[in-house]
């Protein structure tokens, strides 16, 4: 296993006509569990591919536990990969195919026969072992992918791309939740791409990510959450994403945010050094909206109510902008009807203000 840090790696396909990854600087502690999340384009597999040796950057380093690795291959980086779609030897039994990379090492057979039951018990292929993997499911085949990868115990990293992509969603579950239990049991290195927030969010310690080729935010899941340091993390995570409205100063209060016709108060005063340096967004998660029933200066006029089971979602206008709210049916069991004006109140410890999409006035950490 090995920390991994990549240095100002920028890479161009194109001989630097564009860029799919720019001044990328990321530091990965050994041990730990990472996403790359984003969306098809961003990057994110571009990236993967130069931690692997698959692809030279066109800039920048590589370091595996401070060696420079940025020029080596594959197999000298010692390195296990899973796909998104499997690789497996079709003509092996799932037994052989776990047990491939361990025999390609010259381990005792006695030790690969612990590894590969182990693993197969892990994932539930036990009673495929003596099957071969032309008879597997798409979904199996993927599962003794993940098997091939996890196997080996003296890797620096394992890394996978959108692994659970042909899996049941139910199935998808079981994985990420197996894959946690490995990750705490053995302390692999782990990097894992997606494009899908839930995959990154319960399977990681920290996620990245990435937007155009850059880093926009890396940390854990709440951090992301409540503190999006970009309006575009604050829209992807979440489910809906965090409502972002333009917004003005108030003059000579600067702990307050002018939103149409009203006033909004702020956990923290803005900073007056930023007073002219670009336009101000506001941003608020639709779970932290309040409904009020006495009259306040934000009014949001129903337009639509879609009932999700445990919660709706209503979505209106509220000063000439679009506001979606998430309201638990315990809080209110019985949603808005359409053309209904709601009283809503924005609490000052879950705003975030952002100038130019970048975050400029955060919630206060220690708001719960």
């Amino acid at each position: 296993m090995a920390e991994i840090i990549l240095r100002s790696l920028a890479h161009s396909y194109d001989g630097g006509a564009s860029w799919a990854l720019r001044d990328v600087d990321l530091r990965w502690r050994d041990g730990g569990a990472y996403a790359l999340l984003g969306p098809s384009g961003c990057g994110k597999t571009t990236l993967l591919g130069i931690i692997s040796g698959l692809l030279q950057p066109t800039r920048g380093q590589v370091l595996y536990a401070g060696k420079d690795v940025t020029h080596a291959s594959s197999r000298e980086r010692n390195i296990a990969q899973v796909f998104q779609f499997p690789v497996v030897y079709d003509t092996m039994t799932v037994r052989d195919n776990l047990a491939f990379p361990l025999r390609n090492r010259g381990l005792p057979a006695a030790e690969i026969a612990r590894r590969v039951e182990r693993i197969a018990d892990t994932l539930e292929l036990t009673p495929l072992l003596p099957v071969r993997a032309t008879r597997l499911t798409a979904d199996q085949k993927q599962i003794l992918s993940l098997g091939r990868g996890l196997v080996r115990e003296d890797v620096a990293a394992i890394l996978f791309d959108e692994p659970l992509t042909v899996i049941d969603p139910h199935r998808k579950w079981l994985l990420r939740r197996k894959l946690k239990e490995i990750h705490k049991q053995f302390r692999h290195t782990l990097i894992y791409v997606t494009h899908d927030q839930t995959e990154a969010l319960t399977f990681a310690d920290e996620v990245v990510v990435m937007q155009d080729g850059q880093v926009l935010q890396r940390g854990t899941p709440e951090q992301l959450f409540r503190r999006p340091a970009h309006t575009y993390v604050g829209y992807f995570i979440g489910s809906p994403g965090m409502n972002v409205l333009p917004c003005a100063r108030v003059a000579g209060e600067p702990a307050r945010v002018r939103l149409g016709d009203a006033t909004v108060a702020l956990a923290a005063a803005l900073p007056e050094d930023h007073a002219d340096a670009g336009a101000l967004e506001l941003g608020i998660r639709p779970e932290h909206i309040a409904i009020e029933a006495a009259p306040t200066g934000l009014v949001l006029t129903v337009t639509a109510v879609e009932d999700h089971g445990r919660f709706h979602i209503v979505t209106g206008q509220l000063a000439g902008h679009r506001v979606k709210l998430r309201i638990g049916h315990a809080v209110d069991p019985v949603p808005p009807a359409v053309g209904a004006e709601l009283h809503v109140r924005f609490p000052a410890d879950k705003l975030c203000v952002y100038r130019n999409h970048r975050l400029l006035a955060p919630a206060p950490e220690e708001a719960p």
